[in-house]
């Protein structure tokens, strides 16, 4: 059983969305308007009651992408379909993040 851990949670990763272009690009749903792209939290292990997924779960989407993903707006996603936009979505992300020097890795 894996034991519960304190949430990992950036303010700067937070931040970082602002005005970013959406990592998601769910053809058909994509507004394309990074006004309205905000980190995205998505589900994994560290989420649970009143306790949103760690800020490293997570990838750049617009409202539009966001409501699709979190079902708040319906898309017919095909079988598996959902899971690769969201790990797509988060591998673009890391990059990014890695990039602006958010995130490191050693060499």
């Amino acid at each position: 059983m894996i034991q519960k851990t304190k949430a990992i949670v950036s303010k700067q990763i937070r931040a970082s969305a602002r005005s970013e272009d959406c990592t998601f690009q769910i053809r058909g749903v994509c507004n394309q308007d990074p006004e309205t792209t905000v980190l995205c939290h998505l589900p994994d292990e560290s989420h649970g009651m009143a306790r949103k997924s760690d800020d490293i779960s997570a990838a750049y989407g617009c409202d539009a992408c966001h409501a699709a993903i979190d079902g708040r707006a319906p898309y017919p996603f095909a079988a598996g379909e959902r899971d690769w936009y969201m790990r797509r979505a988060q591998t673009r992300t890391l990059r990014r993040l890695i990039e602006k020097r958010i995130v490191r890795v050693a060499a």
